[in-house]
């Protein structure tokens, strides 16, 4: 149900849970009798007590989102037409469970699904597409590239050759896969960064010992790491986000001439990196168990060059892989010969070679048997909920009812302005994608920046920051380093504070900019 083990037993499925086997429990041992024969004077029934008031706690947490969704709608009915208030309201009961987790993450990610059916609030192949988008093709087609690492063993040689470069400090690390997860997103898709790395990491850490990474506090600042710096980098580049694209698409409407790329660059990089700075900080003042992982460099390079020469198998492996990320990146040569021919199903192609090439020993690369226990199916539906859950509250109008109540508060310009700008868009990021938020936020501004007579241009390039600036929910890139093990309250939790950091210093830098840098103002 997410991360991929390579410690698993071969044909023993891995669905729904977060990559350890768990047997079923079976009657064991009394805990009231074993308390007792330790300590006489125990009252009997305490740990019976305790099972039950863990019980209570899991029931509560359990119905903490079915109540919360019946109790918003009906305090949103009225403020919000019926639909919108359902749809909203689904929202709340998904970030609950996704906080309390009294059922599985994948779990969650069917309740659009559910709420729909019951509701009717918009046409249900709306939101079953979702479910196998071609982002949900994208991952799949990754996965079975992913999966040859570990029946040929090119993810210990991977992850030893990455601790030789990057060194074991977690200082380093941290630094390494947040730098490279953001230069690398302002070329590539968000999604395809964050598929190309949270398996060379997550094969790391468990070679270091990390077999759980769902549990693993080690594990976290490195995931988030991959997760965030997919996100932010977005805004480096035109064509870092379909977002930006939507931003491009009205400032050229609003200008009247073409909006060049050199002229995104130039505005936005300052603002990335001192937004990249500040999230750098907060990665590596995580708690984190260890300072370093363990070995050392040399250790680590003798055991490189123990490996050998590279097999077929593990170099059929990497230069499949590797075609498929410059192919992605290289998309715009031959898009006008294959104009279907998009990342997601370049991933696939190569992905279902895997079944048909063989390794050095004439072996298949990967069979369906291994594949089928072992894809990360829940990934997949984690991700596919969030586009669900956006088109719920588009389509409903949830988001335009929602937009009214904030144009309707007279706020004054610059500073305010902005601050909503900022908040807005990423409040529909962390409830939609990157690219909704914008197809919504950018209008709303637009349309508020008008009615003061204001100059919309410096408000948009702040509502599109803050767009790609969203950390907290498990929605779009930030659901796939969950779907490889990370804790998704540990993302809930840092990704909060984080988040409200973030749209702070954008508001901040964005209205400093607006009035000491006219460049900033003007296309």
């Amino acid at each position: 149900g997410g991360a991929i083990n390579p410690h698993a037993r071969k044909g023993v499925s891995t669905f729904g849970n977060t990559g350890k086997h768990r047997p079923s429990p079976g009657p064991g041992p009394d805990p009231d009798r074993a308390e007792r024969r330790l300590n006489p004077q125990a009252p009997k029934g305490r740990v019976n007590v305790h099972k039950r008031g863990v019980f209570m706690k899991q029931n509560l947490a359990l119905l903490s989102g079915p109540i919360v969704f019946g109790a918003a709608a009906f305090l949103l009915t009225g403020t919000f037409q019926q639909s919108s208030a359902l749809a909203l309201s689904c929202a709340l009961w998904m970030a609950l469970w996704w906080i309390f987790r009294p059922v599985s993450i994948y779990v969650t990610a069917f309740i659009p699904i559910i709420v729909n059916s019951f509701f009717n609030l918009i046409p249900m192949n709306h939101v079953i597409s979702q479910y196998f988008s071609e982002i949900a093709v994208l991952l799949l087609g990754s996965d079975l590239i992913c999966l040859t690492w570990t029946t040929t063993g090119l993810d210990k040689r991977i992850s030893v050759r990455a601790l030789c470069s990057i060194g074991t400090s977690m200082k380093s690390q941290i630094f390494v896969w947040f730098l490279a997860s953001t230069a690398l997103s302002v070329f590539l898709p968000n999604v395809v960064v964050a598929a190309i790395f949270c398996p060379i990491a997550v094969a790391m850490l468990h070679f270091t010992g990390e077999k759980d990474i769902s549990t693993s506090q080690t594990a976290i600042p490195i995931l988030l790491a991959i997760g965030w710096g997919s996100g932010i980098g977005g805004f480096g580049s035109p064509i870092g986000s379909s977002a930006n694209l939507v931003a491009v698409s009205y400032l050229e409407k609003l200008t009247g001439h073409e909006f060049m790329y050199f002229d995104w660059v130039i505005r936005f990089l300052p603002v990335l990196i001192l937004i990249f700075l500040m999230n750098l900080l907060f990665l590596l003042f995580l708690p984190c168990p260890v300072k370093s992982l363990p070995g050392t460099k040399g250790y680590f390079r003798s055991m490189y060059k123990s490996f050998g020469p590279m097999k077929r198998g593990e170099r059929t492996g990497l230069i499949l892989f590797t075609a498929a990320t410059l192919l992605s990146f290289l998309r715009p040569l031959f898009a006008p010969y294959l104009p279907a021919m998009k990342p997601a199903y370049v991933f696939l192609f190569l992905g279902m070679l895997m079944f048909f090439l063989k390794d050095e020993k004439g072996n298949p690369m990967l069979t369906w048997k291994y594949a089928e226990s072992h894809a990360m199916w829940g990934m997949i539906a984690l991700f596919a909920s969030g586009l669900a859950l956006g088109k719920l509250v588009i389509e409903t109008g949830a988001i335009k009812e929602l937009s009214l109540l904030i144009a309707a508060l007279h706020l004054s310009p610059g500073l305010p302005v902005m601050a909503m700008a900022c908040l807005f868009a990423c409040f529909m990021s962390e409830i939609s994608s990157n690219t909704a938020s914008a197809s919504i936020s950018i209008p709303v501004v637009i349309g508020i920046t008008s009615s003061l007579s204001l100059n919309p241009i410096p408000y948009i390039l702040g509502t599109i920051a803050a767009a790609n600036c969203a950390y907290i929910l498990p929605i779009s890139t930030r659901a796939i380093p969950i779907g490889y093990g990370l804790s998704a309250s540990a993302q809930i939790r840092y990704g909060t504070v984080l988040s409200l950091l973030t749209v702070i210093l954008i508001t901040l830098l964005c209205t400093a900019f607006m009035a000491f840098v006219p460049l900033f103002s003007e296309l």
